[in-house]
């Protein structure tokens, strides 16, 4: 497994009669899906390997556990309705594929398309430290979500006080309010207060 891999979705189930595959991808826009010729999967939340086919590795998920990922080699990966559907050399037919359902998708972070200017993958801003324009901290991205027309940074303070939850706080990620993203320094700079 690639050190900087990220895990982009999970195969849903076989598709078709001709060993493509259904893939609910993590993100809306799933570019990396796209971008990378070589799909790292893991069965769940374990390891398979061997000298198997994929297909055979992941059949045999709970009988032959080891630390090594299955590399699937993506012939074609494409848009279909609110999925992905591709398919690999490694995979033949129907039933190679449906043994794939479940499995974890990793790729190299790499091999994602270059964002744009003032564009940024949500997994860059997870865990970054959010400033205010005063440089009091506002806390850190724990999550981000879509609310439809815009993305919402979800931060995560440590409270003040002893044995109490942290203090969530949720800004926009719009110009209006985001005046820097520093991923080097691992810092956003933003026009919000404590108060809000």
């Amino acid at each position: 497994m690639p050190a900087d891999a990220i895990e982009v979705g999970r195969i849903a189930d076989a598709w078709g009669i001709k060993g493509w595959f259904k893939v609910l991808p993590h993100s809306a826009s799933p570019e990396a899906l796209f971008s990378s010729k070589r799909w790292y999967l893991l069965p769940s939340d374990r390891n398979v390997g061997g000298n198997k086919s994929p297909s055979q590795k992941f059949a045999a998920a709970n009988a032959a556990l080891t630390d090594k990922p299955v590399i699937l080699k993506i012939t074609e990966a494409k848009d279909h309705a609110d999925t992905v559907v591709a398919c690999s050399l490694d995979i033949s037919d129907r039933n190679q594929a449906e043994a794939l359902k479940g499995a974890r998708i990793f790729v190299p972070r790499s091999s994602f398309p270059t964002a744009g200017t003032d564009e940024y993958y949500w997994v860059d801003l997870l865990g970054l430290n959010v400033f205010n324009r005063e440089g009091v901290a506002l806390g850190q991205v724990k999550d981000l979500m879509s609310t439809g027309p815009q993305t919402v940074l979800v931060l995560a303070q440590t409270s003040e006080q002893e044995g109490q939850p942290p203090v969530e706080r949720m800004i926009p990620f719009v110009s209006a309010f985001v005046d820097n993203v520093d991923l080097p320094g691992r810092k956003i700079t933003v026009d919000w207060q404590l108060d809000y």
